[in-house]
């Protein structure tokens, strides 16, 4: 039996959560449920902040066009996020909600746009990233919602890199190997995944990121993967070594 409710509607709120707390949703979430769902008193909704787990609320209805929700049990404990930071050269605006998306439900814990030589698309817009990562956690039973960071450039990323985060360099240039078994010989620990721009890295870029402390070169094959394909299939590589699926 799955320990996940599909059935109900899930909504992120910015509100605490705890026995008999009352939230009032947002505009567009009070739409949602009414007009789209079509709910009403009494119908059940999951709620979850990031912090205080999932609740099982209850439709309160004041207008037709207001509603408050009514805690009434936790059904999940609140998680702790992974420590996995996912750093991707931006990409289009379709191919970047994708990436968002994936992301999230990959178990990233922050998500930080990274500007390259080569980068398309230096345009971050933060609210529709915020968006897309809220959504997918919605929609796929996760209790935390990533850190979603401003867009920063790779030099001044790399200067201030933190000695105890392991980088994990997805390079088209390394070695053809079981990138599984490559990475089940390293120590667990904090980790990050960096995926370059259409075209690459360049030279000088790939110097930088190989001067890193504890940096690891992956293989994703012997294909070159498109930005959006190559994120994921590098983080359920990470995450079928060395996070939360090991």
């Amino acid at each position: 039996m799955s320990l996940y409710d599909f059935s109900s509607p899930r909504l992120f709120v910015d509100a605490p959560l705890g026995p008999e707390t009352e939230i009032a949703p947002t505009k567009d979430q009070s739409n949602y449920l009414l007009n789209v769902l079509r709910l009403g008193d009494g119908d059940a909704v999951l709620a979850f902040n990031g912090r205080d787990g999932e609740w099982r609320m209850a439709i309160r209805a004041l207008s037709r066009k207001q509603v408050v929700l009514v805690a009434h049990e936790r059904t999940r404990e609140q998680t702790e996020p992974c420590d996995l930071h996912y750093l991707f050269a931006p990409l289009k605006h379709a191919r970047l909600d994708y990436v968002v998306q994936k992301a999230v439900e990959m178990g990233a814990g922050l998500l930080q746009p990274v500007i390259t030589r080569r980068t398309q698309n230096g345009r971050i817009n933060l609210e529709r990233m915020q968006a897309n990562a809220i959504e997918a956690a919605e929609q796929c039973g996760i209790l935390c919602v990533p850190d979603v960071k401003d867009g920063v450039k790779l030099d001044k990323l790399l200067s201030q890199w933190s000695d105890s985060r392991r980088l994990i360099f997805c390079d088209e240039d390394a070695p053809i190997a079981d990138p599984v078994a490559a990475l089940r010989t390293l120590a667990r620990g904090p980790l990050a995944v960096i995926i370059g721009p259409e075209g690459g890295f360049d030279p000088q870029e790939r110097e930088w990121l190989l001067r890193v402390p504890h940096v690891t070169r992956l293989s994703l094959g012997p294909r070159i993967l498109r930005g959006d394909t190559a994120g994921v299939a590098a983080l359920a590589v990470v995450q079928a070594a060395l996070g939360d699926w090991a």
